[in-house]
């Protein structure tokens, strides 16, 4: 049996697999009043742990698993793959410049599997996985490089599953992948490396639920030196109160469409804009990829959402054909990535 295990900022999702099927799948809820004793991200370990274990022994399941994979940490890029939990990859994680809950996933996988014999402790496709070119990395200054901070694990997952449902493989497809949720990120996959895709957390591409995207940079620059808000506010501005969440005060999309549905202006446009520019950058990606392109892959929640999925195909249709995957996926490509590992189907690498 494989665990995997999710961590996000208000939960920790986990899924026992069997052979590529789910015995379990589970998500554990937090309140903000839950996190709030906890002074930063890796505080919480101890509570995570204990939740976790309690849920598995509610459903029956002892700790006795093949492998343990979580999703990575923010870390320093590295490329797309399975890596081993190590010792250099728990160090930095601890002390990445960006905390996020999410660094806790290896910390936890490492934990348990050091309590069952012969289990593996691993991660796949990290956030941070960076596969691009050195023209795709420089910006017009260079005292900022551009990185990426993407959803690797749900596109290149997807992507696997797209070409084997047609009969190929992802090493032998050029794609375009948008994967939309909290944040957006949109990448341009050539033979199974993802040459090109937007920061989604940091600032960078379309507006999102949740995400400013790429903002006019003097105008920015002028609100940072006003004295209207601390730095810590002004960044909650570029992740968490921006996108949908700042111009309609809400970041689900459900939410949005009844408003629409009830005759809200506002809120067709703001949606509306969302979606152009998820079709801006959709084909911009075509042009990395020279025009080349297999399909045009949509996933994430808001792939459920009718109206953005049909916005984006009546603009970018024309370069190639879309396919449609909604939701987030992550247990399951967690789980098919440690499946590959065990079977040597992927190598597993190491982190350094």
């Amino acid at each position: 049996m494989i665990l995997t295990l999710s961590l996000g900022s208000t939960s920790t999702k986990f899924g026992i697999f069997r052979d590529g099927e789910p015995l379990l799948t589970h998500s554990i809820s937090y309140s903000p009043a839950d996190l709030a004793p906890y002074p930063d991200a890796f505080a919480q370990l101890p509570r995570r742990r204990d939740d976790l274990l309690a849920a598995l022994h509610a459903a029956d399941f002892a700790l006795n698993f093949r492998a343990i994979i979580a999703r990575g940490g923010l870390t320093h890029p590295i490329p797309a793959g399975i890596y081993a939990v190590n010792d250099a990859m728990l160090r930095d994680t601890r002390t990445a410049m960006r905390q996020h809950v999410c660094n806790l996933g290896c910390h936890l996988a490492a934990e348990l599997a050091a309590h069952q014999p012969h289990c593996h402790a691993l991660i796949a496709d990290p956030e941070v996985a960076d596969e691009m070119p050195p023209e795709a990395r420089l910006s017009g200054s260079p005292l900022m490089e551009r990185v990426c901070i993407w959803h690797a694990l749900n596109q290149r997952a997807i992507a696997r599953k797209y070409a084997a449902a047609h009969g190929t493989r992802y090493e032998d497809l050029n794609l375009i992948i948008a994967h939309l949720g909290g944040g957006i990120t949109i990448g341009a996959h050539e033979h199974g490396r993802t040459i090109d895709v937007n920061n989604g957390l940091d600032g960078e591409g379309p507006f999102s639920p949740e995400r400013a995207g790429t903002l006019p940079s003097a105008d920015l620059i002028r609100l940072c030196f006003s004295g209207r808000f601390s730095e810590r506010e002004l960044l909650a501005r570029i992740v968490g109160q921006a996108g949908l969440n700042a111009h309609l005060g809400t970041t689900d999309v459900r939410e949005v469409l009844n408003r629409i549905a009830a005759g809200d202006d506002h809120a067709r446009l703001v949606l509306d804009a969302m979606t152009y520019q998820v079709a801006k950058a959709i084909a911009a990606q075509g042009a990395v990829l020279c025009g080349r392109v297999d399909a045009i892959l949509i996933t994430g929640g808001v792939a459920r959402a009718e109206r953005v999925v049909e916005g984006i195909r009546r603009r970018v249709e024309y370069l190639a054909p879309i396919h449609v995957f909604p939701g987030e996926n992550e247990l399951e490509s967690l789980a098919e990535n440690a499946q590959a590992a065990l079977m040597g189907a992927r190598p597993v690498l190491e982190y350094a």
